[in-house]
């Protein structure tokens, strides 16, 4: 499982501080689909990140990539377990830790668990965890899944034909987007994490409690 480590924030790059290739390929997606206008900073942390001792440490996840200059999230819409359909415009306002995953991914099935301690723990503070299935059956393999870990904090949100997958140009299964209040991509990472870790609640309460900031 992928580990955090503290990196403090810097001008720009070194050649030393290439991305590996997991944020290589979540860097040419955003890219892609017009996210940012210029570039993720390879070096996983912005500029105009918040000093090292004003978000306790500045913890930050190893291979968590920020936005240079964060744009609104895609409105593609995506179903409910109800069948309704929604988008991310629903959630403005709150902190939305948006994760694509999938029942046959199995590093997305070892984090499911850890999403969902992470609704329980911050939701009340305004974090929105959206994580959407890719699965191609929809609810009929989703819904016994979540039955199976025994997810109760989650809601169901299904991207069945990919649509929202697309728009956002994700290479591979987990990745998690991180989106502020006002409803724009400032991050995100390709790969599995322990969600609820204290680094983790760390790096995302940053954005709840300073959305001044973000």
């Amino acid at each position: 499982m992928r580990k955090f480590k503290k990196i403090a924030a810097r001008p720009q790059a070194r050649e030393s501080d290439l991305p590996a290739p997991a944020r290589r390929r979540l860097l040419a997606a955003l890219v892609a689909t017009g996210l940012t206008s210029l570039a993720l900073h390879a070096a996983g942390a912005r500029a105009d990140q918040p000093a090292e001792d004003s978000i306790d440490g500045n913890i930050l996840a190893e291979n968590f990539t920020w936005v240079e200059s964060p744009k609104p999230a895609p409105a593609t819409p995506i179903t409910t377990a109800d069948g309704q359909e929604t988008s991310l415009a629903a959630f403005q306002g709150r902190v939305v830790l948006l994760n694509f995953w999938a029942t046959w991914c199995a590093p997305c099935v070892r984090e499911m668990p850890s999403l969902d301690r992470l609704q329980a723990k911050l939701r009340d503070e305004g974090l929105a965890v959206v994580a959407v299935s890719e699965d191609f059956a929809g609810l009929e393999l989703v819904q016994p899944f979540f039955e199976r870990l025994k997810l109760e904090n989650l809601a169901i949100y299904l991207d069945s034909d990919g649509a929202l997958g697309k728009a956002f140009g994700i290479a591979g299964l987990p990745t998690t987007l991180l989106i502020d209040r006002q409803g724009r991509v400032v991050g995100g990472l390709e790969g599995p994490a322990e969600w609820d870790s204290d680094e983790a609640v760390a790096l995302i309460r940053h954005y709840l409690q300073h959305p001044e900031e973000a």
